[in-house]
């Protein structure tokens, strides 16, 4: 199974203001996956995905809108910050085991899991592919939160995490050292950009 799509509640030239290739038609091709930019009327945040290889029809998975695909992967588009693909998606889970359950159930097995901090809080994080896409799934142990699952945050490997920096000047933060070893990243201050998707770029990966 792979991921195929996200749907994007932020206006093209938001993402154009990151350092993104955007599409007449208001889609960002990064690496295999579409992006497509619906405009902030359409809400906020990744509004849904679509995935290639899924069992049957879904109208969500734990709540997050889902659509099967057959549409071919994306031909890669060159971006201006040296973006290559996405590294990683965050889907953040109120109920963990609830989560790691619905994705069980259209087929998905987890590849490791380990313990985490986000926002300074102990989470666990349950890992996963999506194709090129690593799905990081993450909840707080033995939470049991009754909302769906969400996704909180993309982060996407750049060519020169150095150079993406420079060109984004004030609207990234510093580049720090990434919790992958060898890899580095920096987050973008996407409220100054006009972007409602938590964003980081990040080094490309280190081979052990």
């Amino acid at each position: 199974m792979t991921l195929s799509e996200l749907l994007v509640a932020d206006p093209p030239e938001a993402w154009r203001a990151a350092g993104f290739t955007v599409d007449d038609d208001g889609t960002s091709r990064v690496g295999t996956v579409r992006i497509r930019l619906l405009g902030d009327a359409a809400g906020k945040g990744v509004m849904g995905w679509a995935l290639r290889g899924l069992p049957e029809e879904r109208a969500d998975v734990d709540g997050v809108p889902t659509t099967a695909t057959d549409e071919p992967a994306a031909e890669p588009a060159g971006h201006p910050n040296g973006t290559t693909h996405i590294d990683h998606v965050v889907l953040l889970a109120p109920d963990l085991t609830r989560t790691v359950a619905a994705l069980g159930g259209i087929g998905l097995e987890p590849r490791r899991e380990r313990d985490g901090e986000l926002g300074g809080g102990p989470v666990r994080q349950v890992f996963y592919r999506l194709g090129e896409v690593i799905l990081e799934v993450v909840g707080a142990q033995g939470a049991t939160g009754e909302g769906p699952a969400t996704i909180w945050g993309l982060t996407h490997t750049v060519a020169d995490i150095d150079a993406a920096a420079a060109l984004l000047g004030e609207h990234a933060a510093p580049v720090k050292d990434a919790v992958q070893p060898g890899r580095r990243i920096t987050t973008l201050r996407t409220r100054e950009l006009g972007m409602s998707v938590r964003t980081a770029l990040i080094s490309p990966h280190v081979k052990d």
